[in-house]
């Protein structure tokens, strides 16, 4: 009969490593596990701060127009960011990104070299804000997780209609008329043209709670002030906002 030996760790010329002083194999810091599939990217989305100040092309080329330009901070002093739609290459090989622009007409998108933006953020969650029924329902992976009343545009200075994105969330402009916090979207008013930076459309409180649900705001979306802090725990820059 064979006797059966355990194998004997060797050195790399062939020779038992106990031979030539040298310690054991070691013990691997860790054992990959099995391979799993990746989760559904279905409700998420992505956005990307402006980098530097660079012009947004109507294709992904640098000679086609320019249809604006991004600056690297907003009106109200914050990171500006741009909610990304697609991504391509053009012939040179440079990438490009599609985003979405806080430009009117509401609804505008632009190419922007992907080297003028930083790093990718990704967020599960989206805003819905129905003007019919004066409700705004707050999703995360695809499932409602807030619903609460909401004051829109008045006739005249309606809130508008389309995708947006939430561009940034705000507390300096805390006080009684604006509430605890408020959030800036890309959404801009076609009305109040003249107002600061343009007629941003922003989320915020109010010191009339009384008048929520209703149509009542210069287009801006109104919630009460618990309401407003219960949604600004969930509610991450980079959002998609829809409002139909």
């Amino acid at each position: 009969m064979t006797a059966a030996f355990a194998p004997r760790a060797n050195a790399p010329g062939g020779e038992p490593a106990a031979q030539l002083g040298l310690p054991p194999p070691g013990v691997p810091a860790f054992t990959p596990g099995l391979p799993r599939r990746l989760g559904s990217t279905r409700h998420l989305s992505h956005w990307a701060p402006v980098k530097r100040s660079t012009p947004a092309r109507s294709a992904p080329d640098r000679d086609a127009p320019a249809v604006a330009t991004l600056a690297t901070t907003t009106p109200e002093g914050t990171r500006n960011i741009v909610a990304v739609l697609a991504r391509r290459t053009d012939r040179f090989g440079r990438p490009w990104v599609r985003v979405r622009l806080a430009e009117l007409p509401n609804g505008t998108t632009g190419w922007v070299e992907r080297a003028a933006l930083g790093g990718y953020g990704t967020v599960d969650t989206r805003l819905d804000i129905d003007l019919s029924r004066l409700q705004a329902t707050l999703y995360r992976a695809g499932q409602p997780v807030l619903h609460v009343p909401v004051g829109v545009g008045a006739p005249g200075t309606e809130t508008p209609r389309g995708e947006f994105y939430v561009r940034n969330k705000l507390t300096r402009y805390r006080s009684p008329p604006y509430g605890p916090v408020a959030f800036g979207t890309s959404a801009r008013s076609p009305t109040a043209t003249d107002w600061p930076a343009g007629g941003f459309v922003g989320i915020h409180g109010t010191d009339r709670p009384d008048l929520v649900p209703g149509r009542v705001s210069h287009g801006c979306i109104r919630m009460r002030n618990e309401d407003i802090l219960a949604v600004a725990r969930q509610l991450p820059i980079g959002t998609p906002v829809t409002v139909h």
